[in-house]
């Protein structure tokens, strides 16, 4: 029987002080290039950001300028702070496998307006790490009918029912909730994947404000994915985003049913990056303890477990923008990796992996019997 809602305001006081959402991200400048401005989605975002009262640049050309500072630093800064709504380039419309995460990625924007000290994006995207919101996206949602019923090859962590619906992952180079407010871009690809048998929408997000997210008809298509860490790594390392505790109770929110309150949407958690911290043991079974306690009822629900890696020019990068960082990046401590292009990334030792693997795995399994994991990487 499923039990009743829990609303957010009956959360014990002593949980409710450590549900912290961050402040909206409100850039100090906005560009809209001339392009951009030609799409009546770009004119929506025009309209919707002219509302929040956000100073706007109308670009000359397609061109974004004046994003470079005195160091790398000041670049970061004010790239962090700069908004810019672009039509995306043709090579956007060719999709790139993206497994295990997905089938295929389709990019609603690059860039993202947290501060994680281990941003995945440094070394990922040429330029300052502007945020680039495409004001072309509804060309390019349905230009990814083309790729439904298409599979990459490494699908193996999905099955190989060639039938199944494709799934299309919009998270790999922006935080999708971080930018929603201005945008609507997310509510824009879960309309539209809702009308999609054979194709499926996946998000995961650092950010917690997803009630406008509620009520979309999503029929199920879209698996809204949570990344969650021990609380003390997402304080240290996680700048601007809400709280672990905050990102639950957006989970909650979603996963719920529709008559209980809810969204109703299938769910996963992203459990990222995994790193040996001290007492990493109490620390994540703190972390599953409390997942098992905000998801309390039946649900469609899946995780992905993935551990700290980098590489030689992230790790510059990433020092360039966080000199005082306290993230360990120690190539002495590492296993060295090659991938097929012959670049090197470091993760943790094969005996370290397999002690945190066989661990995360027995603990998952003894919570969600029934919520499958996708990988470990």
């Amino acid at each position: 029987m499923m039990p009743e809602s829990m609303p957010l305001s009956s959360v014990k006081p002593a949980v409710q002080s450590l549900i912290k959402s961050p402040r909206l991200w409100m850039p100090k400048r906005v560009v809209f290039t001339a392009d951009a401005l030609k799409e009546p989605y770009g004119q929506a975002i025009y309209e919707r950001i002219s509302a929040l009262d956000l100073p706007i640049e109308i670009a000359k050309n397609n061109r974004i300028t004046g994003l470079r500072g005195a160091d790398e630093r000041e670049t970061y800064r004010i790239a962090k702070n700069t908004l810019a709504i672009v039509n995306a380039p043709p090579s956007a419309f060719k999709l790139q496998p993206i497994p295990p995460s997905a089938d295929w990625q389709m990019n609603l924007a690059e860039g993202c307006p947290a501060h994680c000290h281990y941003c995945y994006l440094a070394g990922s995207l040429a330029g300052p790490p502007v945020v680039r919101a495409y004001a072309n996206l509804p060309k390019m949602l349905a230009q990814t009918a083309t790729y439904e019923g298409t599979y990459p090859p490494n699908r193996s962590w999905q099955g190989n029912d060639a039938n199944r619906p494709t799934t299309f992952e919009v998270s790999c180079y922006t935080d999708v909730l971080g930018i929603e407010h201005l945008t609507g871009g997310l509510a824009e690809c879960i309309r539209y994947y809702g009308t999609r048998p054979m194709g499926h929408l996946r998000f995961v997000s650092k950010y917690d404000l997803v009630d406008s997210l509620l009520d979309l008809p999503h029929n199920g298509h879209t698996r809204a994915r949570f990344s969650l860490n021990a609380d003390i790594v997402a304080r240290r390392l996680e700048g601007g985003t809400a709280s672990v505790e905050a990102r639950l109770q957006a989970l909650r929110k979603l996963a719920l049913p529709k008559e209980l309150g809810g969204g109703g949407y299938p769910i996963g958690l992203v459990i990222a990056p995994i790193m040996p911290i001290p007492d990493w043991r109490e620390q994540y079974t703190a972390l599953l303890d409390r997942i098992a306690e905000v998801i309390d009822f039946p649900s469609d629900m899946n995780v992905e477990f993935i551990s700290h890696r980098f590489t030689p020019g992230s790790k510059d990068v990433l020092l360039q923008w966080y000199p005082n960082t306290s993230l360990e990046m120690d190539e002495a401590t590492r296993a060295e990796k090659r991938n097929k292009f012959g670049g090197t990334k470091y993760v943790y030792r094969p005996e370290e992996m397999k002690e945190m693997k066989a661990f995360f795995y027995a603990e998952w399994q003894k919570r969600f019997p029934n919520a499958p994991v996708l990988y470990w990487t």
